[in-house]
């Protein structure tokens, strides 16, 4: 019964059907509160909520089921104290987000604490306390109110300066099943660790689908963590999200997509690295485009770690994360794996940074994760300096030279210390019109300067230690220098 128009309310009713294991509501417009006559319903083992307009507290009576394997109830409009016992306890089998409202729960759903309910003293505790101890603590009550108020007021206007809830349309599995032509192998675009990338046509509107896989351990957590960092974000550097998809598929299994706008440059990866024997072979960059990229892309890093309250930590920063749109400005992508600074902290002091294993890619993660450290602004910007390094020479850190302690920053600091940096640079830069005139000493100058530049800027941002690393506002005012200085003297 998902994706209809059915209006109203849940009708308590469904607790006589006999023998139901699924009931599949997602994507109607359903709304008043949750039955807890449900409960009843001594076969019922999934049940799918989502996308409805569904208000109230969760029924308590849901969490003493025990048939109930999979709850979803994301996107409504639920609030209230989440219950901790039974399906509520089960983080695989549970889905509540894009209910901004709800509270408490068991700790792993890093909800808000509830407020404390105000219960009224027994009557004849009251006849006993004498009247000038009332008065005493009506006064003090009042004045911690006005204390409280006041820091309310100013926690409401710093809440103010965060983004918006993404206001995400419905959309079903039939529509996303639609869109990439049966997951056809023709729309794929790639594979990650939690899920595939497809191209697709969502309402006549060009889409990329990341579709999870959720047999894979953590995939569920990762599209958990996608949606509440892209829920928090809006800049013009990084990914857009167009909807999601929280539904079950044709053999009844769960199903999580994420849907962003395509963009038709691909990843920096794949121009960097242009596959010659590819029939989808890219272009090849030159510095001004590299320079314009990197501009971009320090800028979405800076948005994140202090434009956002809190910071938010990518942990995977990669140029098969970096998105090309089709002027070749920079969208950031794939939040799979990033992390909210006061989530990671909390993960942190319970030693559970484990749980999803080292965070970030071969290559590129910062060395302190290996050693079990908790995330932070610096690990980001080792990654960007090792991402900037790739960008500007060509090669990747997993390249087979790098071995017997030879890595990709110690081959660019030696280069920068020696003045080599023209040896290093990617060779492809010099096939366009702006500096591949090797006979004009001024050009040359010019863009050895520029590499010169780049180099110390990355090789300070991905030192070995964290805090010997540049600040990621330092990394893009830097990183503005460098571009303007090269356009400048053009």
């Amino acid at each position: 019964m998902d994706g209809n128009s059915f209006q109203g309310n849940i009708p308590p009713t469904l607790k006589n059907i006999k023998g139901l294991t699924v009931l599949n509501l997602t994507n109607n417009k359903l709304n008043g509160s949750i039955p807890g006559e449900l409960s009843n319903i001594t076969s019922l083992q999934e049940l799918y909520l989502a996308h409805n307009d569904l208000s109230g507290s969760i029924p308590e009576l849901l969490g003493y089921s025990t048939s109930l394997l999979h709850l979803d109830i994301s996107f409504n409009n639920l609030q209230g104290e989440v219950p901790k016992e039974g399906i509520f306890r089960n983080l695989t089998g549970l889905s509540i987000f894009g209910n901004n409202e709800l509270c408490g729960g068991i700790p792993q759903l890093q909800l808000p604490k509830c407020p404390s309910s105000k219960r009224g003293l027994p009557k004849s505790l009251r006849i006993a306390v004498p009247a000038a101890v009332g008065i005493l603590v009506l006064l003090v009550a009042l004045a911690l109110a006005g204390f409280l108020y006041r820091k309310f007021k100013s926690g409401l206007r710093k809440e103010q300066l965060s983004p918006q809830k993404i206001d995400l349309p419905m959309v079903s599995y039939n529509d996303i099943l639609k869109a990439t032509d049966g997951f056809s192998e023709a729309n794929l675009l790639g594979k990650g660790r939690y899920g595939t990338v497809y191209k697709g046509t969502l309402e006549n509107f060009a889409a990329a689908v990341k579709v999870f896989n959720l047999q894979q351990s953590g995939s569920y957590k990762s599209f958990l963590d996608e949606c509440e960092a892209l829920r928090r974000v809006r800049h013009r550097c990084l990914v857009k999200i167009i909807t999601c998809c929280s539904s079950i598929n044709h053999q009844g299994q769960d199903f999580r997509a994420l849907v962003f706008e395509l963009m038709p440059n691909f990843s920096l990866d794949r121009w960097i690295h242009p596959d010659i024997e590819s029939q989808n072979r890219m272009g090849t960059l030159s510095l001004s485009q590299r320079l314009d990229i990197a501009v971009d892309l320090v800028d979405a890093i800076d948005y994140l770690h202090n434009g956002c309250q809190p910071s938010i930590i990518h942990c995977d920063l990669k140029p098969s994360n970096i998105l090309l749109t089709e002027d070749m400005r920079t969208r950031v992508g794939d939040f799979g794996i990033a992390r909210i600074l006061k989530e990671a902290a909390s993960e942190a002091s319970a030693s559970s940074l484990s749980s999803m294993g080292i965070r970030g890619s071969i290559g590129y993660v910062a060395p302190e994760y290996g050693e079990g450290l908790p995330v932070s602004t610096y690990g980001d910007v080792y990654s960007l300096g090792i991402t900037l390094i790739e960008m500007f020479t060509g090669r990747c850190p997993t390249d087979d030279m790098f071995r017997d302690g030879l890595t990709l920053q110690y081959f660019a600091e030696a280069a920068g210390l020696s003045g080599n940096v023209m040896e290093i640079a990617d060779s492809n830069i010099w096939l366009h019109d702006e500096a591949n005139d090797s006979t004009d000493t001024e050009n040359i100058s010019r863009a050895k300067e520029c590499l010169a530049a780049i180099i110390q800027l990355c090789v300070l941002c991905s030192k070995q230690l964290p805090r010997e690393r540049m600040s990621t506002s330092d990394a893009a005012a830097e990183m503005h220098a460098i571009r303007d200085a090269y356009l400048s003297s053009q």
